[in-house]
C-alpha cells in the first residue's frame, strides 16, 4: 500500500497574533511576558506547503501580548530603537527632561507655596498680637468709655472669729461686725482726696453739717435719741470738679436706724433737706438696678429724673444707714453714671 500524505489546508491553521511573527519550527518560543520589539513588524503571508512537513503545535494565545508603546520624544528627543522592558522605558521617562509648560507650572506652584506659607505666618504673628492687647489697645475695638469711674477691685473685710454677715440666717439682728470703716467704698483712680473724710470716724456735727443750719439742731437731737454708735465717712473730688461724701451711721440696733429713717421721712421724699439751694425730688428712673436683697436704696435728684448738679441717696441695711452725695459747683450737671455706680457698689458692700 502506498502511504498517503494529506498536505494541511489554510483552513487548519491557526491565526496568527495581531503584529507578530509564528515562532519557526527549529526556533524556541519566547518566554512567557517577554516584551515582543514593537518596529518592523509585518503581517505574515500564508505558508504555501508543497511537500509533506512535521506538523507544529499550534501556538495557544489566550490574551493578546501587550505592546509597550514608545514614550513620546519631548522637544525632538530621538528615540532610534524600541524599548526592551518596561524598566527600560521608566529610566527613559527620568532622563528626559520635563516640558517646559511643566516646569513653568512648577515655578508658579513654588511662588504661590512660599506666599501662602509667608502670608500664614504674618497671620499667625497678627493674631498673637491682637489676643495680647486689651481690648481698648486694639484699633476698631476700643470701647468708649461710658462714664464710669475705675475703682479698685473691692473684697469684703473679715469678720471676727465665729461673726456671721449681717443678713446670714445666724445674724437675726443684721448686725454688721466687721469693722464699718472697710465697709467704706475706697475712692476711684484719679480722685484727690477729701482732708476732712478721710475714711475714719467722724463727729455728729461733720455729718449733720450737710444739711440745711435751720435743720441741724433737729437733725441733731435725733441722733442723740437714736443710739448712734459712730459714722464713718469717705470723701474726694474727681478731676471734673465732681466732689463725692460717702457716710456710714451704725446704730445699736436695726430698729433705730430704721427709726431714724422714718423720723426725717426718708422714703418718697429725701426728708431733712441738704444743704443745697433747690429742693430735690425722688429720682423715678432709679430701677434699683444692683439692688441686695434686704436691703433699701432711695435716690434723689434735683429733677425726677435724676440729673442736676446733686445726687442724694440714702441705703437701708440692717443696723446701718448711709448716705451718698454727689455734686458739682457751678452750673455743670453731675454725672448720674458714676453716682449709680458708687450708690451700687456701696449697697454691696453693706450687703
Amino acid at each position: 500500500m502506498t502511504e498517503q500524505t494529506t498536505a494541511p489546508t489554510a483552513a487548519t491553521e491557526e491565526p496568527t497574533a495581531p503584529e507578530q511573527e509564528l515562532p519557526s519550527a527549529g526556533a524556541e518560543p519566547a518566554a512567557a511576558g517577554e516584551p515582543v520589539p514593537a518596529t518592523d513588524v509585518q503581517a505574515v503571508e500564508p505558508v504555501q506547503v508543497t511537500e509533506p512537513v512535521q506538523a507544529v503545535e499550534p501556538v495557544q494565545v489566550t490574551e493578546p501580548v501587550p505592546v509597550i508603546e514608545p514614550v513620546p520624544a519631548a522637544e525632538s528627543v530621538p528615540v532610534t530603537e524600541p524599548l526592551a522592558a518596561p524598566e527600560q522605558a521608566l529610566a527613559v521617562a527620568e532622563s528626559v527632561p520635563a516640558p517646559r509648560s511643566s516646569r513653568r507650572v512648577l515655578r508658579a506652584v513654588a511662588r504661590w507655596t512660599a506666599a501662602v506659607l509667608v502670608l500664614g505666618g504674618l497671620g499667625t504673628g497678627t493674631a498673637l498680637g491682637i489676643t495680647s492687647m486689651e481690648r481698648t489697645d486694639v484699633p476698631g475695638l476700643a470701647t468708649e468709655g461710658d462714664g464710669r469711674w475705675d475703682y479698685p477691685e473691692l473684697s469684703l473685710p473679715a469678720l471676727p472669729a465665729g461673726s456671721p454677715r449681717p443678713f446670714n440666717e445666724a445674724n437675726v439682728a443684721e448686725i454688721h461686725h466687721a469693722d464699718l470703716r472697710k465697709l467704706l467704698i475706697p475712692a476711684p483712680a484719679g480722685a484727690t482726696a477729701d482732708k476732712k473724710l478721710t475714711g475714719g470716724w467722724v463727729s455728729t456735727a461733720q455729718f449733720v453739717g450737710e444739711f440745711r443750719k435751720d435743720k441741724r439742731g433737729e437733725l441733731t437731737q435725733l441722733l442723740d435719741d437714736s443710739a448712734l454708735r459712730h459714722i464713718a465717712a469717705r470723701g474726694w473730688t474727681m478731676p471734673d470738679g465732681t466732689r463725692s461724701r460717702v457716710y456710714l451711721l451704725q446704730f445699736n440696733s436695726t430698729a433705730y436706724a430704721q427709726g431714724l429713717r422714718d423720723d426725717t421721712y426718708v422714703s418718697s421724699t429725701p426728708g431733712i433737706p441738704l444743704d443745697w439751694p433747690t429742693d430735690l425730688q425722688l429720682d423715678e428712673s432709679w430701677n434699683a438696678g444692683g439692688k441686695v436683697p434686704d436691703t433699701v436704696v432711695y435716690a434723689f435728684g434735683e429733677t425726677k429724673t435724676g440729673k442736676g448738679r446733686i445726687h442724694e441717696a440714702y441705703i437701708q441695711a440692717g443696723d446701718t444707714l448711709a448716705l451718698v452725695i454727689h455734686s458739682q459747683q457751678g452750673k455743670k450737671i453731675a454725672e448720674q453714671v458714676p453716682f449709680r455706680q458708687t450708690l451700687i457698689l456701696q449697697n454691696q458692700l453693706l450687703g
